[in-house]
């Protein structure tokens, strides 16, 4: 999708929609929506004395304007709620709403007026209100296609809303309003990058198509690219990595990406993410049961790739590093067992308890290799286990780490880009149990606070460097269930990402 700020008034935009929010319980329109109500005889305000549109958060309504009162085809009204609850993400949902409706009216652009712009809070600047609705526009209108064939009937193929145009005459403000939507519209290309990784099927993304990917991203940014096959990988001592490999004929990969977008010499923010392409557990096998969304273990992983891309394309005045271990967790006759005492990148060794706890295996791999870059801080991410599913449901995304600072950070970042954070603890006393009686450690402490002992896991493979790490297993993906996402992978938590970074750099 393109979306582009026109400096123009409301009433003088030939679109074929124009969508208008409104707040909840106020009848009197204002603003930019008063002149648009003149000229339409006032038939929004009769809609909103009737009772038959009350502004609640989602809600719409289309109007046709008579005799050519306005430039616009159809009017939509869309809710945002009440005033006091508007926040970035209400303007992210309203104008995925807006986007969506006009995909139902089989419309490929539409326009918006972006009056709430004008309110002006410390957290809700209009920098802030034309990004949140640009990520809302983008993020919409991504369909996924990759491996579906077009129905036969062409009324029944859904059409592509391709442009999006935000309404604002005054000059100095238009500016503003351009600047956040060039920032939301490349954050949510990379999450939609994500969310395309993430849907597609485990025998098309696999490592090496990853590996592809980040190069893609390499050529298109100017961003180095490295990427470590079996030889390399076994030359560089990747022994946890390697052994999650041993069942499977997919070549494994270690893909690091580099941004650098600041200074010569200066410390790299590091971003690694989970690239399990499928995990059928290993010997520890999974129920056959649902075990397609296994496609999804890679989630981690996608949206590093997605951040990586919208870090390059914005030009992120920072160096930043991504880093991906890819692998599928398969079992065969070489498959690594329960029981088994394995090796480590760090030179730590593992008892493996359980093939199915193998995200923790690869990323504690990966977390030792960047040491090598003296980061400033690191964050990863993973579908690591489906305990913190269980604790937080598919509204937050669990976080741990060994800096509160950084945690404090991530937790606004989360925030901002309605991807929220919440933080657990790491007691000591959780750390016992992941003591092994034949290894240094081993991969499972059990059941009880089963998200926290895999955070401490990974904490024994962390540097010195402030580290905090993202459990996405319940959120990763879903039914569709807000107005900027469609059912399978999220894309979460690229754009926590990208809001962390951008706040740094």
């Amino acid at each position: 999708m393109h979306v582009t700020v026109e400096r123009t008034d409301c009433t003088e935009f030939t679109t074929p929609l124009l969508a208008v929010n409104l707040f909840q319980g106020e009848a009197e329109p204002e603003g930019p929506v008063a002149s648009l109500d003149e000229k339409l005889g006032g038939e929004i305000r009769r809609l909103l004395e009737r009772g038959d549109f009350r502004g609640r958060e989602g809600e719409t309504a289309v109007l046709y304007p008579r005799d050519e009162a306005i430039f616009a085809e159809r009017v939509l009204l869309v809710g945002l709620g009440k005033r006091e609850e508007l926040d970035a993400e209400r303007l992210r949902r309203a104008a995925a709403t807006a986007v969506k409706g006009a995909a139902k009216l089989r419309l490929s652009r539409l326009a918006s007026i972006m009056h709430h712009a004008e309110m002006g809070t410390e957290e809700l600047t209009p920098h802030r209100a034309a990004q949140s609705a640009a990520e809302g526009a983008v993020l919409a209108a991504y369909r996924y296609t990759e491996t579906k064939s077009d129905p036969e009937d062409p009324d029944e193929k859904p059409v592509a809303v391709e442009a999006f145009s935000l309404l604002e005459k005054i000059e100095d403000k238009a500016r503003i309003l351009e600047q956040g939507v060039t920032v939301g519209a490349a954050l949510a290309r990379g999450e939609n990058l994500s969310r395309e990784l993430g849907n597609l099927p485990g025998n098309v993304a696999t490592p090496t198509y990853l590996a592809e990917t980040a190069e893609r991203i390499a050529r298109d940014t100017g961003m180095k690219a490295t990427i470590l096959g079996r030889s390399e990988l076994e030359a560089e001592g990747m022994k946890a990595l390697l052994a999650v490999a041993q069942g499977t004929d997919e070549e494994p990969k270690l893909i690091v990406l580099e941004h650098r977008g600041g200074s010569e010499g200066e410390r790299p923010l590091v971003l690694v993410g989970k690239g399990l392409t499928f995990d059928a557990g290993g010997i520890s096998i999974k129920p056959s049961q649902s075990m397609e969304l296994m496609k999804f273990d890679m989630c981690g992983g996608a949206a590093v790739l997605g951040a990586m891309q919208a870090v390059g394309e914005l030009g992120v005045p920072a160096n930043v590093i991504g880093v991906v271990p890819a692998s599928e967790n398969l079992l065969s006759g070489s498959a690594m067992k329960p029981g088994d005492v394995i090796g480590s990148h760090l030179g730590k060794t593992i008892e493996v308890i359980n093939t199915d706890a193998e995200g923790r295996l690869i990323l504690a791999d990966a977390l030792s290799y960047v040491r090598r870059f003296d980061p400033r801080a690191v964050i990863d991410v993973a579908t690591l286990t489906g305990a913190c599913g269980i604790a937080l449901g598919k509204h937050a995304l669990g976080l741990m780490g060994n800096d509160e600072g950084l945690i404090d950070e991530i937790r606004g970042a989360g925030d901002r880009s309605g991807e929220r954070a919440w933080p657990l603890p790491m007691f000591q006393e959780y750390r016992k149990q992941i003591d092994s009686d034949y290894a240094d450690i081993k991969n499972s402490g059990g059941r009880p606070a089963g998200t926290i002992t895999a955070g401490w896991f990974l904490r024994e493979f962390v540097g010195d460097f402030p580290w905090a790490h993202l459990d996405i297993a319940g959120v990763a993906w879903g039914d569709g269930d807000l107005s900027y996402q469609s059912k399978g992978a999220t894309g979460i938590p690229t754009r926590l990402f990208l809001e962390w970074l951008l706040a740094r750099a």
